[in-house]
């Protein structure tokens, strides 16, 4: 099932938000669950680290859509059976590429 393309900027932000939330639990669930979380983890440092500079560019106004992927779609792309929030990541990807979707109801 594909997932739209938000219409609002907000409603972006909240996606870029949700999929910070989710990595970073991520990395807490293998942390508590494993002793060598760190190595198993350290992957995840660069889609945490790309994620937040995309939140910041939202934040101080120097985010612009782009028509190419985001840094860490190609992590993404190799993860994809291992991380549960890869299609959140992909609709921020398409976001990214293609803009808001401004169509009509």
């Amino acid at each position: 099932m594909k997932t739209q393309r938000p219409k609002t900027a907000e409603e972006y932000v909240k996606l870029v938000d949700e999929a910070i939330i989710e990595v970073e639990e991520l990395v807490a669930c293998f942390e508590y669950e494993m002793d060598d979380a760190g190595e198993r983890t350290r992957h995840l440092d660069p889609l945490i680290a790309s994620l937040k500079a995309l939140r910041q560019s939202m934040a101080d106004g120097s985010y612009q859509f782009e028509n190419k992927d985001l840094p860490f779609m190609e992590m993404s792309s190799r993860m994809v059976a291992q991380l549960p929030f890869s299609q959140l990541l992909a609709v921020i990807n398409e976001t990214h590429r293609y803009g808001l979707d401004t169509s009509a109801d």
